[in-house]
């Protein structure tokens, strides 16, 4: 059997994410809580977040805002610059109150995805709520977290998702 093309890797992580964001808006209907969205690119996932979050605080995070003009996020939660940075700065502003982060930088170089998950990783544990979900495009290692199944429509290795204990 061949392996999935790169079209076919994109769908089928993007179906993946779908499956999850629908089953985590179910998760925090009812919980307060800002959402982060660590990887902002096109914006497509944030504009899929807004639209079904419209009352939420949506704090985005990336090196630059490639963004759509359509799809852009407020600018007073927007934070531009390497994440590493610019994460921890609103440790005070959001620590233990997240609901959900949706991690989405992943690529095809697997140095840079070791690198990033173990970032991701070290960054989001201090700023989720007990409770609050963490969707990845990457398998990540969680102090405090467990690894949730997928929901239906969503494919093994292609997403990840996480609760924190609490």
């Amino acid at each position: 059997m061949t392996s999935p093309s790169r079209l076919e890797k994109t769908l089928f992580r993007l179906q993946s994410q779908q499956a999850c964001l629908a089953w985590a808006f179910r998760e925090i209907v009812d919980r307060p809580g800002p959402v982060i969205e660590l990887g902002l690119g096109l914006g497509r996932t944030f504009d899929h977040l807004h639209r079904h979050l419209p009352d939420r605080e949506i704090y985005v995070f990336d090196r630059v805002n490639g963004a759509y003009a359509d799809c852009q996020p407020d600018p007073a939660f927007l934070f531009l610059g390497e994440i590493e940075q610019t994460l921890p700065a609103l440790h005070d502003r959001l620590e233990g109150r997240v609901v959900l982060a949706n991690s989405d930088l992943g690529s095809f170089d697997r140095d840079s995805n070791r690198r990033v998950a173990e970032m991701s990783s070290r960054l989001l544990p201090p700023i989720m709520a007990p409770g609050g979900i963490v969707m990845s495009d990457l398998p990540l290692s969680l102090a405090g977290f467990d690894e949730v199944p997928l929901p239906p429509g969503a494919l093994e290795g292609r997403y990840y998702l996480y609760r924190r204990a609490g």
